[in-house]
C-alpha cells in the first residue's frame, strides 16, 4: 500500500502540469505560514494562549483561521471574514433577483459575486477586528488603546485577512482548485503536533479503555468520512446517435457523489453557529446588568459541550450541505446537454422528465450525505464529557476538513494523469 502511494506521488511530479501546481502552491503555503508568526503589537501572549487553552471555542476559531488567532498575528482574523461574505452573498441569491440571475450566468456570474465577496470582505474584516478587540480588552489581554493605536490594529488585521484571501486565490488559479479549504487545511495540519501532544497528556491520566474508544472514534470517523466522500450513484446514460461495432447504442454512467458539496458546508455552518457565542461574549461586559445576564445566558447556551449547540450545528451543515449541492449540481444544465448529444437515461423522457428525475435522486442522496456530514460534525461532542478530552470535540469538524481536502486534492491529481495519458495519445 505505501509503496502505491509512493508510486503515484512520484507520477504526480514527475508530471509538468502537476509539478507546476504542486511547487506554487508549497510556495504560497509557506508565505501564509511566514505570516501566520508575525504578531501584532500589544498583546499579552501568555494571557491569550492561557484564554485558548481553557475554551472550546475560541480553539475552534482558531482552526478556522489557519492556526493564527492563537499567536493573534497579523492574519488573526483568518479567512472567516470571506467566508461570511460568501454566505452572505450565496443566500441573498436567493433574496435578490439581480444576484440569483448572475449564480445563474455560468463563469461570467461567478467571477461577479466572487469579486463582490472580495469588497464585502473589507468592511466584515474591519468589524470583526474592532470586536475582537473589544472582546480581548475585556479579558485584560490587550490595553484600552487610543484611536490612532487602535485604528492602525483595525487596518492591520483587514489586510492580514485580503493578503489571506488573496494567497488562497493564488493558489486557486495557479495551483489546486478551492484555495481557500487548502489554507485552512494547513492551517489544521500545522497545529496536529498540539493537539496529539494534547490528548496524550490527557489520556496519561485516563484508564486503557478510554483510550482505545479515544482512537477508534479517530479511525472510524476517517473511515466513513472517506467513505462518503467516494460514494457515488452511477446513472446510467444511453446515446442513441453512438453505436458500439456490434451495433448496439453506446452507453456510459452519469456519476453522482454522495456528498456533493465536500467540506463547505461544514465551514459555513462553523462560521454562524459561533456567532451567537461570540456575541454573547462580547456583550456580557456593557454595563447594563439586563443585557449582560441575557448575553452571558446566550454564551452559555451556545457552548459547545450544550445539546443546543449540536442542535444547531447539525441542521446548520444538513441546510447548508442541501443548499450548496443545489449550487454545485444544475440537473437543468445536465439534462440540456444529455437532450443535445443524444443521451437519454433509460425508461425517462429527454427533457423535464430527466430533470425531474436528476433532482429527485439528488435530492434523496443528499439526505444521507448531509445527515451524515452533520452526524459526524456533532458525534465528537457527546463524547467530551465521558473521556474527558475537550479537544475532541474539535478533531470531529478538523478530520472532516482535512480528510474532504486531502481526498479533492487527490482526485484533482488523478484527474490531471488522465488528462495528460489522453494528451500523449493524440
Amino acid at each position: 500500500m505505501l509503496g502505491k502511494i509512493t508510486q503515484f506521488f512520484v507520477k504526480a511530479f514527475k508530471t509538468p502540469s502537476i509539478r507546476r501546481k504542486l511547487i506554487i502552491t508549497g510556495i504560497v503555503i509557506i508565505v501564509f505560514r511566514l505570516a501566520a508568526h508575525i504578531p501584532a503589537a500589544g498583546i499579552d501572549r501568555s494571557t491569550l494562549s492561557a484564554l485558548f487553552a481553557g475554551s472550546p471555542l475560541l480553539s475552534l476559531l482558531d482552526v478556522f483561521s489557519g492556526g493564527t488567532l492563537a499567536n493573534f498575528s497579523i492574519l488573526a482574523l483568518g479567512l472567516n471574514p470571506y467566508i461570511n461574505a460568501s454566505i452572505i452573498f450565496q443566500l441573498l441569491g436567493y433574496v435578490v433577483p439581480s444576484i440569483g440571475e448572475l449564480q445563474k450566468e455560468g463563469e461570467y456570474g461567478q467571477e461577479k459575486i466572487n469579486q463582490y465577496t472580495r469588497l464585502l470582505t473589507v468592511p466584515l474584516s474591519a468589524l470583526q477586528a474592532f470586536g475582537m478587540y473589544a472582546l480581548l480588552k475585556g479579558q485584560n489581554i490587550i490595553p484600552n488603546l487610543d484611536p490612532t493605536a487602535l485604528l492602525s490594529l483595525v487596518v492591520t488585521m483587514t489586510a492580514g485577512t485580503v493578503f489571506a484571501v488573496w494567497l488562497g486565490e493564488l493558489i486557486t488559479e495557479y495551483g489546486f482548485k478551492n484555495g481557500v479549504s487548502l489554507l485552512i487545511f494547513v492551517g489544521i495540519i500545522a497545529r496536529l503536533p498540539i493537539t496529539v501532544g494534547q490528548s496524550a497528556s490527557i489520556f496519561q491520566s485516563q484508564d486503557i479503555f478510554k483510550t482505545v474508544i479515544f482512537f477508534v472514534a479517530i479511525v472510524l470517523i476517517v473511515g466513513l468520512v472517506v467513505f462518503v466522500s467516494e460514494a457515488t450513484r452511477q446513472i446510467p446514460i444511453h446515446y442513441a446517435k453512438r453505436r458500439t461495432e456490434s451495433g448496439l447504442m453506446s452507453s456510459s454512467y452519469l456519476p453522482i457523489r454522495l456528498n456533493q458539496a465536500g467540506v463547505i458546508p461544514i465551514i459555513f455552518a462553523v462560521s454562524l453557529v459561533l456567532i451567537p457565542s461570540m456575541m454573547g461574549q462580547f456583550l456580557a461586559n456593557v454595563p447594563n446588568a439586563k443585557i449582560a445576564n441575557i448575553a452571558l445566558t446566550i454564551s452559555t447556551s451556545f457552548s459547545s459541550e450544550t445539546v443546543l449547540y449540536n442542535v444547531v450545528y447539525f441542521f446548520l451543515v444538513f441546510g447548508f450541505t442541501y443548499f450548496y449541492t443545489a449550487v454545485v449540481f444544475n440537473p437543468e444544465k445536465i439534462s440540456e446537454d444529455l437532450q443535445k448529444g443524444g443521451g437519454f437515461i433509460p425508461g425517462i423522457r429527454p427533457g423535464k422528465e430527466t430533470e425531474k428525475y436528476l433532482s429527485h435522486v439528488l435530492s434523496r442522496i443528499t439526505v444521507v450525505g448531509g445527515v451524515f456530514l452533520g452526524l459526524i460534525a456533532v458525534l465528537p461532542s457527546f463524547f467530551q464529557n465521558s473521556l474527558g478530552a475537550t479537544n475532541l470535540a474539535i478533531g470531529g469538524t478538523s478530520i472532516l476538513i482535512v480528510v474532504s481536502v486531502a481526498l479533492e486534492i487527490i482526485r484533482e491529481i488523478e484527474g490531471e494523469l488522465v488528462m495528460e495519458r489522453y494528451e500523449g495519445f493524440t
